[in-house]
């Protein structure tokens, strides 16, 4: 039996026309801090709640400091139970980004949100995706490749890791004499700049 335990600061009303946003991340969450401030102002969008499935992920910490709920679970209950599919309906979650989130997403999430869960990957789509290729894995491939650019894509989810249908891309020149830390920080730059505006577009086609 799975247990879910929200970390709620204030009571979660359902308002009427905000378009609500569920996160999931393993690890540090720089992109989900970009997204939740993005966000911060508009009345239109909210970001609802975010999901780890590491209780040690900062992640967590930055949910906390803007008073964000958020939920951690555990491989069984992601897995081999409906109870994550049942809060984001609970939510009424609209769209579900993953931010830095290394798991493969199950078929019943998929079913349950159709077209509404996107995801970033630190590299040009089709190269250098597929189960263990994230965070500085890709950048080393990228490197080792000699590759002259490099950048990140922006994709709907599907039950395959980055085989989804491209939304954006961005790209970046790779000079001679980067290294693994500058081709990641080069990515981040663009990721931070481009997944929360290409979220709101997202919803902003949703509500028409």
């Amino acid at each position: 039996m799975c247990i879910i335990t929200v970390k709620f600061f204030k009571k979660i009303q359902v308002k009427p026309n905000v378009k609500r946003i569920a996160i999931f991340a393993s690890g540090s969450g720089s992109n989900a801090q970009k997204i939740i401030e993005h966000f911060q102002k508009n009345k239109d969008v909210e970001v609802s709640i975010v999901l780890a499935n590491r209780p040690d992920a900062y992640v967590l910490q930055r949910a906390d400091n803007f008073e964000i709920p958020t939920h951690v679970f555990d491989r069984d209950e992601f897995y081999h139970s409906d109870e994550v599919v049942k809060l984001l309906q609970s939510l009424n979650i609209d769209l579900i980004v993953l931010a830095g989130f290394l798991w493969l997403i199950p078929e019943n999430l998929i079913k349950a949100f159709p077209t509404k869960i996107i995801n970033i990957h630190p590299a040009l789509l089709p190269k250098f995706g597929g189960k263990g290729m994230y965070g500085n894995r890709v950048h080393k491939a990228v490197l080792e490749a000699a590759e002259q650019e490099s950048g990140i894509t922006i994709h709907y989810v599907n039950e395959h890791f980055d085989e989804g249908e491209i939304i954006h891309q961005s790209k970046y020149k790779i000079e001679q004499g980067d290294d693994v830390d500058m081709i990641a920080y080069k990515g981040q730059q663009l990721e931070h700049l481009h997944y929360p505006k290409v979220i709101e577009n997202l919803l902003k086609k949703m509500s028409k």
